[in-house]
């Protein structure tokens, strides 16, 4: 199963989603930002564009590696990724849909919730995040408008427990403390600082 985890920037996407790796053993995160980082640094200067999703390069590299990984792998695969364009949500996600099982998700969370969890992130107002924020909300509400899960008032643990419940998939239980559990997420946190 491919489990998408679309929302805004700071839903928690890349959280729940290692959360999630953690608890399903056998499980894969799978990030298609890496292939918009390598396009973005391997473009002669003035051939980028300001978000690497509307190169269809990086759309169609995506959807072959997703397409390739999920025919051969025996475990779920885990997608954290920010889709907006119902376009190019058919283009991946669609695609994808029509020859694997695939769950996609809205991590759901208001805008001051959104603000404050880009905050604990050291993201400062202004930055590309926060410009974010309105443009993802409406495209939620319009365009690609799925299965939500509200995590205004859910931890990262709580909100992979729902993911995995929605997927009718038994997580093994968290038994970690909560120093240990804080510095595995503040680790995650850290190796996806952009």
């Amino acid at each position: 199963m491919i489990i998408w985890l679309n929302g805004a920037f700071g839903a928690g996407k890349t959280q729940t989603a290692y959360e999630l790796r953690r608890r399903l053993p056998g499980s894969y995160v799978y990030d298609p930002e890496n292939a918009g980082f390598f396009i973005r640094d391997n473009l002669p200067p003035g051939l980028g564009l300001d978000d690497f999703q509307d190169f269809p390069m990086w759309r169609a590299f995506n959807l072959e590696m997703l397409d390739y990984a999920a025919a051969r792998y025996e475990g779920h695969i885990i997608v954290p990724m920010t889709i907006t364009s119902r376009a190019y949500y058919q283009e991946l996600v669609g695609a994808l849909a029509k020859k694997h099982e695939v769950r996609h998700f809205i991590l759901w969370a208001g805008e001051d919730t959104l603000k404050k969890r880009l905050a604990s992130r050291l993201e400062r107002p202004g930055s590309w995040g926060h410009r974010q924020i309105g443009r993802c909300l409406r495209a939620f509400e319009t365009q690609v408008t799925e299965e939500k899960v509200d995590t205004d008032g859910l931890g990262i643990g709580q909100a992979a427990e729902k993911i995995g419940a929605l997927c009718g998939l038994a997580l093994a239980e968290d038994r970690r403390g909560p120093v240990r559990r804080g510095l595995g997420r503040l680790a995650t946190q850290i190796r996806h600082i952009r």
